[in-house]
């Protein structure tokens, strides 16, 4: 695992600087909110109830060592041991819940153009999502510690949260107090992380089905997730390369960059998908012993399928990095592309940059989701607190602890293929659903196929989708509603009764 890797992987702020973990705030009283609210889906009108909370985990000694403030969403009237309940949660590592509560998952949505532009300065629109998972499922929104509201108390510290065995732990425990708090231990339990999400909801499949907890899910939905480390961007890898090929593919074909556009977005890919198995991935393999004749072909058609020219290939030695291709692309036309939405663009003070300084995506919705969570606060739940909202953890990535079966000098990336496996293994109800979008140049769509054919999952178990769109798809309509309806069919699935 690249140092800082994971600590910087995918959250939607511009990464900070490493500093000391902040003091255990003072002490201050629990947030608590809670209102009757009604959600329409066509003809059905579904009445729930909206929770904010604040839960406490103590430690073995009983004393409080961290808070989980969080918001639910629960049906009114509903049989509880039927009704299925979904904790979701974002990645980063670091990052709230923000994106998935007011982006897709929860019953209100922020509103944000859906053909790549920006969503420019207030007002946002805020309204009532009829494609909301709410619809088959009971909602938890997850803000780890250090996050949203959450964080440590008493002599607790939020750094001995901050790990992948340590959040995956923390949250389990969460997850266990809402379920016993809650009375819901006979529901359908589903986990739905984005991101860095994937390898905390994978971990979180491990900790829960433990001895120690001992809960069994039902289903574990992973939206463009993060699996194994050495195909996510940034890692310089010949399989991180062979990955993301396709995904320069896809975003050439979107912005019109290819010499002969095909008429068919997915053929097309499926045509990449074999050239990257059969010719280039081998080819890396090869390096210098690869022929003078079959190298000009490789290079010949790695500019055919991407729009870049074949001596940039040439100078690269068949290796483009993300980050190099985002600014190559569309150089021409002053522009670089998004590394989490690659239809998205943007403009640089120096076109001779190397690489892009920040990312276009985040910066035209991130504004608008930030307003919309205070204006959902204080609306929607009444809340008014003196206490600020934490978009992500206050971390530098030397915090964020490696793994335990990571710690020798020469171990490598995280992958946690392995883990997800054996959790579908020892609990054979278990069902996984994966969506990735064709435009996502950080956790790329290949690279979600590859990491399930090499775990060897259980594919009568797995429901794997790609949408004509970015990390967050849900941003564009077209995906959104597609997203919505392939997940409707996973949670029906995953909570039929056996």
């Amino acid at each position: 695992m690249a140092r800082g890797g994971l600590a910087a992987l995918l959250v939607l702020a511009t990464p900070l600087a490493a500093q000391e973990p902040a003091a255990t705030p003072p002490s201050m009283p629990p947030l608590a909110a809670v209102g009757a609210h009604e959600l329409r889906f066509g003809e059905r009108v579904l009445p729930y109830t909206a929770r904010i909370e604040t839960l406490l985990l103590r430690d073995v000694a009983g004393e409080p060592e961290a808070e989980f403030v969080v918001a639910s969403y629960v049906a009114r009237d509903a049989d509880p041991a039927r009704r299925p309940v979904s904790f979701a949660f974002n990645g980063g590592p670091g990052s709230s819940s923000i994106w998935l509560h007011l982006g897709f998952v929860g019953p209100r949505r922020v509103m944000v153009p859906s053909d790549a532009q920006q969503a420019g300065a207030a007002p946002y629109e805020l309204v009532d999502n009829a494609e909301s998972l709410l619809e088959q499922s009971d909602l938890v929104f997850i803000d780890p510690v250090g996050t949203g509201f959450s964080r440590a108390v008493g002599k607790g510290k939020n750094e001995d949260h901050w790990g992948v065995d340590e959040d995956a732990r923390s949250v389990a425990r969460f997850i266990q107090r809402w379920v016993t708090e809650h009375g819901r231990w006979a529901s359908p339990k589903l986990v739905l992380g984005e991101s860095y999400g994937g390898i905390r909801g994978a971990l979180l499949a491990r900790e829960l089905q433990s001895g120690a907890i001992g809960m069994s899910l039902s289903g574990l939905v992973l939206i463009s997730p993060a699996l194994d480390m050495a195909l996510v961007d940034g890692q310089p890898a010949d399989a991180t390369y062979a990955t993301a090929l396709p995904s320069y593919a896809a975003t050439a074909w979107y912005h019109g960059a290819l010499r002969e556009k095909p008429a068919d977005l997915e053929a097309f890919l499926g045509s990449v998908r074999v050239f990257v198995e059969e010719d280039y991935l081998p080819a890396l393999f090869l390096g210098d012993s690869l022929s003078a004749e079959r190298r000009k072909h490789l290079v010949n058609e790695l500019a055919r399928i991407t729009g870049l020219d074949a001596i940039t290939w040439e100078r690269a030695n068949l290796r483009l990095s993300v980050a190099r291709f985002r600014a190559e692309l569309l150089r021409s036309r002053g522009l670089v592309v998004g590394r989490l939405d690659a239809r998205y663009t943007g403009r640089e003070s120096d076109d001779l940059r190397e690489t892009p300084s920040d990312d276009p995506f985040s910066t035209a919705v991130g504004g608008a989701f930030t307003a919309a969570l205070q204006q959902h606060h204080r609306e929607f739940f009444g809340l008014h607190t003196e206490r600020v909202y934490a978009l992500r953890a206050d971390f530098g990535s030397h915090v964020w602890k490696r793994p335990d079966s990571l710690r020798s000098s020469f171990s490598g990336y995280l992958d946690v293929g392995g883990e997800l496996a054996r959790a579908m293994e020892k609990n054979r109800a278990l069902r996984v659903f994966i969506g990735s979008g064709f435009f996502d140049l950080a956790t790329t769509f290949y690279a979600a196929e590859v990491n399930v054919r090499r775990a060897r999952l259980p594919r009568e178990r797995v429901m794997l989708r790609h949408y004509p769109a970015g990390h967050m798809m849900y941003v564009n309509e077209e995906s959104s509603a597609r997203l919505a309806q392939d997940l409707r069919a996973f949670v029906a699935e995953c909570s039929a009764p056996r």
